[in-house]
């Protein structure tokens, strides 16, 4: 069967990326109908006058309230996926995430510390994202301390930079307060978007975006490596430029998305897989198709985070239990393909 072209894909799934987000502006727990969307866009613009109490209240459900938590939602499973299929496309191996060279870890610990030092929102965001970084540099540096760095002493390196910063959870977790500090801790680690402001999103939206931009365009290259590095270089590919430069920009995302909404996992594992049975292995349209399924994907988890129950559970949980089923599906659809 021919495989329907990238735009039209693209632009299927983009509708149903909008429609799931106006789904998501109205359903809550003071439900809005569609319309109640559309009259408050053309109140907005000066189409349409709905009084000013009515418009406050709308502002605030809209903006204030839904509009951030889909915003990063959006945003954070587009990278999430697509830093997943960038590092399984530099490691030629589907069941790596973009946690393997040790992100989550350090971006765990940086949380953890900045909710013992402070209780400032952009502090505990500045310490996870720094140590995310941390925690991947020095990943690397293990990989590159006996010679040049391979692929395996790459994934070693991500092993004991991860086993490191998850020690130092451990430690500060075993000195927080229990009564107040550790629930904290615990939280975050579950993830959560309930706390993400416009200013968060507006702070991380371009280099996520971009980041997002420079990994499609790096689907050619990424071809190339997966044929191996000696075909890569004979079609002029710079091989270590670009796995390294993959790895920079997929930790940066990687790690602006973990900053901001805490530990949320499965994302970047599944929907990269999903997409390649889907649509075929070839980076060009892997990438791009990730991304916006990523978005879908997370979007869809928020939603059912936000109605299932009384007290909203944290995305961290909902991701796994939707993404356990989808990865077996994506398995078996794998294995009869295998045989």
């Amino acid at each position: 069967m021919r495989r329907p072209r990238l735009f039209s894909i693209s632009a299927l799934l983009m509708l149903a990326l909008l429609g799931m987000t106006a789904v998501s502006l109205a359903v809550g727990r003071y439900p809005l109908s569609l319309a109640d969307i559309w009259e408050f866009l053309q109140a907005s613009v000066g189409l349409r006058d709905i009084g000013s109490e009515r418009y406050a209240l709308l502002y605030n459900i809209i903006v204030e309230i839904r509009l951030p938590r889909v915003l990063a939602a959006i945003l954070i499973g587009a990278a999430l996926a697509i830093s997943g299929a960038s590092f399984q496309a530099v490691f030629r191996n589907p069941l790596v995430s973009p946690g393997i060279l040790g992100v989550l870890g350090g971006a765990s610990f940086g949380a953890a510390l900045g909710l013992l030092l402070s209780d400032q929102w952009l502090v505990i965001q500045l310490l996870a994202f720094t140590m995310a970084l941390l925690a991947v540099g020095f990943g690397v540096f293990i990989a590159n301390l006996f010679g040049p760095a391979t692929m395996v002493t790459l994934v070693l390196g991500g092993i004991i930079s991860g086993a490191l910063f998850t020690a130092l959870l451990s430690i500060t977790k075993y000195t927080a307060d229990p009564y107040n500090e550790l629930p904290a801790i615990v939280y975050w680690l579950m993830g959560s978007l309930q706390a993400v402001q416009l200013t968060h999103i507006t702070a991380v939206a371009i280099p996520i975006i971009a980041g997002i931009v420079v990994l499609t365009l790096l689907g050619h290259a990424l071809d190339a490596l997966s044929m191996g590095d000696d075909e890569a270089r004979s079609l002029g590919v710079p091989v270590t430029a670009v796995r390294y430069g993959v790895i920079i920009m997929a930790t940066l995302i990687s790690a602006l998305s973990v900053s901001i909404a805490g530990i949320i996992g499965w994302v970047g594992l599944v929907v990269p897989n999903f997409a390649r049975l889907a649509f075929g292995p070839a980076n060009t349209r892997l990438l791009p198709l990730s991304a916006l399924i990523g978005s879908l994907f997370l979007l869809s988890a928020d939603l059912i985070t936000r109605v299932i129950t009384p007290a909203e559970i944290p995305i961290g949980i909902v991701t796994e239990l939707l993404g356990i089923p989808a990865f077996l599906l994506v398995l078996g659809r794998a294995r009869r393909a295998w045989i």
